[in-house]
């Protein structure tokens, strides 16, 4: 032992002279080449007072990358592991450190540990002495190195680590501190059942009362600690029952904080608020009841901010909250009251691809099952002027498919022969066309539908376009194609029928010989199919 206590003064005495990592003497190589770690694991393994003095050792020691490995494998972590059991905390604190430094980006080393069992004691640690600073610093920094292990995750469910770290929140005396916890609620937020421990623990909470105390100031830590936590809440929220939690019926702290985040001049304050009411909005009774408490004026208040200044994060993120909020029936209603379409329509100068696709997303949505606000729309020249662009984005398949969705709906939900006059005007049926000939069977289906509507409607109107731009043609080879969906055709035999009232297309029916092609279809195997099939032959005779 006094050998032992000889070599540890005097390893330290080096470490303090900087003798120890001083690349030209190699003073940490030579040490651990001779067998002084196996001696040091030796003394950790039994009851010596020693053991205090040779923790700290390894912990210094373990300062040094070149020295880790050559501890793991003297065996100084399976020594280190039962002392954080020790009810002396300077103990704890050494013990911390090596293991710490030890097994430092080492996954191997890391998942040992959490089956050892070192997950439930860290967690205690921190109970047991939460105003030790130094202490509760190492623990957290374990927590945060295991933290992506998964079995790691699987033990903190079990062992209160919520209310742990909820606490070192509210008391975290310094940036370091704050950016460490919330480093490790970032990595344990992606678990299901640690995300609502969280917020029964008063995660949230926390996170808005940190926020809330660091707003105004200019720090570059603070403002970091701001991004980040209003970050974790959005996350928080992804959960269901976490989600409802926090929004307590529209009375919750963290909802009503959130609806401050709007009218913030910090834009990623304004970001998380439009994501976190985006994440509200995932029920129809939120929806309505935030519709209800006024949220609306408060979204469109910050994408009118953004359409000069082109933050595109904050105009996507408000727009997916407004979409959201506009599913429920009575929603759509009321915001078409509130005049929200005229509102959102100043986006249409936006240049951004993301901005494109959500607002017209958005404005699909808010004509979804609405006459009056699809009519008001699609007799808008400028905006169909707009959506025609967009329907030929040759570089963005997303706001090009939105954009034809948008124009469909447009017909499909008006009803309305001055829309479908307007969308012919402005050279819509081309695009209605090459939509129904989409790979998805979705899209095929509302521009089929959107042209039967209009040809049942006004068939003079749109008999000559429909011709011009080879309607029937198209219809044909898609009703021959044995690789078209069964729903697809069965649309498109509906057309036809339409198409039938019209002299001009009967003709060139006739001349494609489509009689042809609905009798093979007569004999389909989908009986659904071969029944439409002689219902439009049964028409055509009777119009012939």
């Amino acid at each position: 032992d006094a050998d032992v206590s000889s070599l540890c003064s005097n390893i330290l005495l080096l470490k303090q002279s900087h003798l120890f990592l001083s690349p030209e003497k190699g003073t940490a190589e030579k040490i651990v080449s001779s067998d002084v770690l196996l001696k040091l694991a030796q003394v950790l393994r039994k009851k010596s007072p020693l053991t205090s003095q040779v923790t700290l050792l390894v912990a210094e020691m373990a300062r040094e990358a070149a020295v880790r490995e050559r501890c793991i494998e003297a065996g100084l972590v399976t020594a280190l592991v039962p002392l954080l059991n020790s009810p002396d905390q300077d103990q704890l604190l050494h013990t911390g450190r090596a293991i710490g430094r030890i097994c430092f980006e080492n996954a191997v080393q890391q998942t040992q540990l959490v089956e050892n069992g070192v997950i439930p004691r860290l967690v205690a640690i921190m109970q047991q002495y939460p105003e030790n600073d130094p202490l509760v610093n190492v623990c957290l920094l374990a927590l945060c190195n295991l933290a992506d292990v998964d079995a790691a995750r699987e033990a903190l469910v079990e062992v209160g680590v919520a209310e742990v770290l909820t606490y070192q929140l509210k008391r975290a005396p310094d940036a370091e501190r704050r950016h460490l916890i919330l480093e490790v609620l970032g990595s344990l937020g992606e678990s299901d059942a640690l995300k609502l421990q969280f917020v029964e623990a008063g995660v949230p909470e926390a996170l808005s009362e940190m926020i809330r105390t660091l707003q105004g100031g200019s720090d570059t830590h603070d403002l970091c600690s701001i991004k980040v936590g209003s970050n974790l809440i959005v996350t928080l929220l992804l959960g269901d029952e976490s989600m409802q939690k926090c929004f307590g019926e529209g009375t919750g702290m963290v909802y009503q904080d959130v609806l401050s985040w709007l009218q913030s001049s910090n834009n990623e304050l304004q970001l998380s608020g439009a994501l976190a009411i985006a994440n509200f909005a995932r029920n129809d009774s939120n929806c309505v009841k935030m519709l209800e408490l006024g949220v609306v004026p408060h979204i469109l208040d910050l994408l009118e901010q953004h359409v000069a200044e082109g933050d595109v994060s904050v105009q996507h993120a408000g727009l997916s909250a407004l979409r959201n909020l506009a599913i429920p029936a009575s929603n759509k209603v009321r915001m078409l009251e509130d005049g929200v379409t005229e509102r959102i329509r100043t986006l249409l100068r936006s240049d951004m691809p993301p901005v494109q696709f959500k607002l017209l997303g958005t404005l699909r949505m808010m004509v979804d099952g609405q006459e009056e606000a699809a009519s008001v729309l699609g007799k808008d020249e400028v905006l169909l002027a707009r959506v025609m662009e967009w329907c030929e984005a040759k570089d963005h398949a997303g706001v090009r498919g939105e954009a034809n969705r948008l124009l469909a709906a447009l017909i499909r939900h008006s009803g309305n022969p001055e829309v479908i006059h307007t969308v012919i005007k402005a050279d819509g049926v081309q695009h209605l066309i090459s939509m129904a000939t989409s790979e998805h069977v979705i899209m095929q289906n509302e521009a089929l539908v959107a042209l039967a509507i209009a040809s049942t409607i006004d068939i003079e109107a749109v008999q000559e376009p429909f011709r011009d731009s080879d309607l029937l043609p198209t219809l044909q080879k898609m009703l021959d194609d044995p690789l078209v969906a069964v729903e697809v055709k069965f649309s498109a035999l509906g057309l036809i029928c339409s198409l039938a009232n019209s002299s001009m297309l009967r003709e060139q029916i006739t001349f494609l010989n489509l009689w042809d092609t609905l009798s093979k279809l007569s004999a389909h195997t989908s009986t659904k199919l071969a029944k439409q099939a002689d219902t439009v032959m049964a028409v055509l005779s009777e119009t012939a």
